[in-house]
C-alpha cells in the first residue's frame, strides 16, 4: 500500500469520490466535528493515471476503472488519508473493488474533457479502486458532471455542501460530448 513517511494514505479517486461532499459522507458520516477544521486535514488535486480505462457500472450510479493501456483516466489525488478513512473508503466499495498501488501524475493545469490542454507534473504513488469484474461496465465513460447534476444529492450528507462548491448547480452535457468519451 502506498503511505506518505507521515504515516497517512494518498488515494486516486475517478468517480463519485472526487466531489468532496460524498469524499467527507464516506469518511466522516458519523463525525460531530466542523466540517472546516475536517476540510484541512486533507489536500484534492487535480491528477491523471495512464493505463486505465472509466466506464460506468452497469444500472449504478458510479463507474469502474479497468487496465487499458491506450486509455487514462482524469480524476483527483488525496493525500492526508488516516488507516480509519482508508477502512470506510474500503467498505464503500465493497467487493466490487480491489485496491491497488499504482502511480498518478498530478496536474499542474486541467484541460477538457478530452485532455487537450492538461500539463502534468510530478509522479506519486497512490492507492485507486479497481473494478473488478469488467463484464458489468458499459461501453460508455462515466459521466462525473452527470452525477453531480443528477445524483451527487442521493450519496451526502446535507451539512457536507461546501459554499466554494457548485456541484449541486444543474451541469448540461450534450449528446457530443458524452460519444466522445467513450472507450473503445
Amino acid at each position: 500500500m502506498a503511505s506518505p513517511p507521515d504515516g497517512t494514505h494518498a488515494a486516486f479517486f475517478y468517480g463519485t469520490l472526487m466531489a468532496a461532499e460524498v469524499f467527507f459522507t464516506v469518511c466522516y458520516r458519523f463525525s460531530t466535528d466542523n466540517v472546516a477544521i475536517l476540510r484541512k486535514l486533507h489536500k484534492f488535486q487535480p491528477a491523471i493515471l495512464h493505463g486505465y480505462c472509466r466506464r460506468r457500472v452497469k444500472f449504478a450510479d458510479y463507474p469502474g476503472i479497468t487496465p487499458d493501456a491506450g486509455h487514462e483516466v482524469r480524476g483527483v489525488y488525496v493525500t492526508g488519508l488516516t488507516s480509519a478513512n482508508m477502512y470506510h473508503l474500503d467498505q464503500f466499495e465493497g467487493s466490487e473493488y480491489e485496491r491497488k498501488t499504482v502511480k498518478a501524475r498530478l496536474l499542474s493545469q486541467v484541460g477538457d474533457d478530452k485532455g487537450n490542454g492538461n500539463v502534468e507534473a510530478e509522479e506519486v504513488e497512490c492507492e485507486v479502486y479497481v473494478f473488478n469484474n469488467p463484464s458489468q461496465l458499459e461501453n460508455r465513460e462515466w459521466d462525473f458532471e452527470e452525477f453531480r447534476a443528477q445524483k451527487m444529492k442521493l450519496w451526502t450528507r446535507e451539512d457536507y455542501g461546501f459554499a466554494d462548491s457548485d456541484h449541486f448547480a444543474p451541469q448540461r452535457v450534450n449528446d457530443e460530448e458524452k460519444a466522445a468519451a467513450v472507450c473503445k
